[in-house]
């Protein structure tokens, strides 16, 4: 009897003590504006659409600290990282190994480095991290149909070309980890999902494109200053499904150029190059564009907060950080002709070319980084192959690989534009991707 009795007094004295200790996670996140004033816009930009942040979150599980950053930019050089990093966890504890620096890929920001740059970036860091507060998390996963695959057949030529392929590859996951304060108060909310973000990239005008549309949109629904931070899925492959405005643009410039004797139907210019833009059917085009992020943002936004209102597993209040980081070496390649899609390149042996990748585990949750475009089916692949349920891929994370696109190997096949424009040789990056990162959450769970 007294045996028991010292059993029934043990179970409940762990009962009392269990839920203070589990709560040793917390959870900051900030926003920073670091749209360019006017004056500092290249030639190239013609004023601002709407407005370019930085996003952060800052975790912590009571030994260490982890950072999820994302910057509405079209990439992030390598050296950015290398030093936002190196600041982090000089001044604020955060090991580069588990901190991932991803870019939105919007193609309407200006490309820009330097210090006073990563001063901005770092400064978002620093106010997550000095707004942390004990917190709970969880994880849910729904779907938006607002993606498709980019390359088709062109019925004209039977060769590739851009264009939605609703029968192609394409990953509809949105994956969703919120974190609340205790009381059940939004503080952040980091989503993945891979689609890219061109749809304003004709305008000429400073734009956060979709990721941006969609992260206002979060943020002003759920109120209580909530951060939504974008993770930038394998959009390799993926543009927005409604795409026309672009498609029809390109045409009328393809045909302006003809009229000057120049042949640009395999090798377009950049953003709006060439476009008159006193031709009303353009002026509507383009108007329609912008209309477009602000519908598709809300739309990718609503998902998201269903996922968060609806579909979420049983929040958890403690959740143990790792991360590690690895670089993998795949055969190089220089083309050697030029040409956008269709036909097969010619190319060269070149040096090999180097994929950094990077595994942020928080709790039993995974978010694996690729620091390129990669294709959609590697990412699928990967959560395939992932031993945790949870587990998502970021692209353009943590530097700028000079591969150019990261195509699956059965996608070496076909000429599109990707494909022919990739500094890989087929064969090598999609295992060594997806092994890569398996190998990293081995790493990763043996500590």
């Amino acid at each position: 009897m007294k045996l028991q009795l010292q059993i029934v007094l043990g179970v409940s004295l762990a009962c009392a003590v269990a839920p203070a200790a589990a709560q040793s996670l917390k959870v900051g996140a900030a926003k920073v504006d670091i749209t360019p004033a006017a004056k500092d816009l290249p030639k190239t930009m013609l004023g601002v659409l709407d407005p370019l942040n930085v996003r952060a979150i800052v975790v912590e599980d009571g030994a260490t600290r982890a950072a999820m950053v994302t910057v509405d930019a079209g990439a992030i050089m390598t050296e950015t990282w290398e030093h936002v990093s190196a600041r982090a966890e000089r001044e604020l504890k955060i090991p580069a190994q588990q901190f991932l620096l991803t870019a939105t890929h919007t193609h309407s920001a200006p490309w820009l480095r330097g210090e006073a740059y990563e001063r901005q970036i770092f400064d978002a860091v620093r106010k997550a991290a000095a707004a942390t507060q004990p917190a709970r998390m969880a994880y849910g996963t729904g779907v938006s149909y607002i993606n498709v695959n980019r390359n088709i057949i062109d019925p004209q030529t039977h060769r590739w070309w851009e264009g939605p392929n609703y029968d192609g590859p394409s990953d509809k996951t949105v994956a969703v980890v919120r974190f609340d304060t205790l009381a059940g108060a939004p503080i952040a909310v980091y989503y993945n999902y891979g689609v890219h973000a061109v749809l304003t990239g004709n305008l000429d005008l400073v734009s956060a494109d979709l990721p941006g549309a969609t992260s206002n949109y979060i943020e002003d629904s759920l109120g209580n200053d909530a951060v939504a931070v974008y993770s930038n899925g394998a959009a390799g492959d993926q543009n927005p499904i409604f795409f026309q405005q672009t498609y029809d643009l390109r045409a009328i410039r393809i045909a302006d150029y003809a009229k000057r004797g120049e042949d640009i139907s395999n090798a377009m210019p950049p953003g709006g190059t060439g476009m008159d833009r006193k031709n009303p059917q353009v002026v509507k085009l383009m108007t329609q564009q912008k209309q477009m992020i602000l519908s598709m943002g809300q739309m990718l936004g609503e998902e998201v907060l269903h996922v968060s209102r609806a579909n979420m597993e049983r929040p958890i209040t403690a959740a143990p950080i790792a991360g590690a980081q690895e670089t993998v070496m795949c055969p190089g390649r220089k083309r050697l002709d030029q040409g956008r899609a269709g036909y097969a390149g010619t190319y060269a042996d070149a040096d090999p070319i180097p994929l950094r990748l990077s595994l942020l585990k928080i709790g039993d949750t995974v978010i694996g980084g690729v620091n390129g475009e990669v294709f959609t089916t590697i990412a699928q692949r990967f959560k395939r192959e992932s031993p945790f349920k949870h587990t998502m891929m970021t692209t353009l994370t943590n530097g700028m690989a000079p591969s150019g696109y990261i195509p699956n190997d059965a996608a070496f096949g076909f000429n599109t534009f990707e494909v022919v424009s990739s500094r890989l040789k087929p064969g090598c990056a999609e295992t060594a991707i997806v092994e890569g990162l398996v190998d990293l959450i081995d790493k990763v769970d043996a500590k």
